[in-house]
């Protein structure tokens, strides 16, 4: 569960999979980060979408570590 998030389908994917790892083992996370609203689709250095994808990497993180302290 190590690879890049370059897109919402693999963020969303990734959400959805530790979430019901999570649920299967009876834990719960945070939600996770909320998609961007307010990219103009220029390319802008330090868009939105790469906010999104930095909070997704930290949320995985994170989740990974509640997952693993269950063993």
């Amino acid at each position: 569960m190590d690879f890049p998030l370059t897109d919402l389908a693999s963020a969303q994917t990734m959400f959805s999979t530790l979430q019901a790892q999570a649920l299967a083992q009876g834990l719960s996370l945070r939600a996770p980060p909320p998609e961007p609203t307010t990219c103009c689709g220029r390319g802008c250095n330090g868009c939105v979408w790469e906010g999104f994808f930095a909070a997704a990497v930290y949320w995985r993180d994170e989740a990974l570590l509640i997952l693993d302290d269950r063993f």
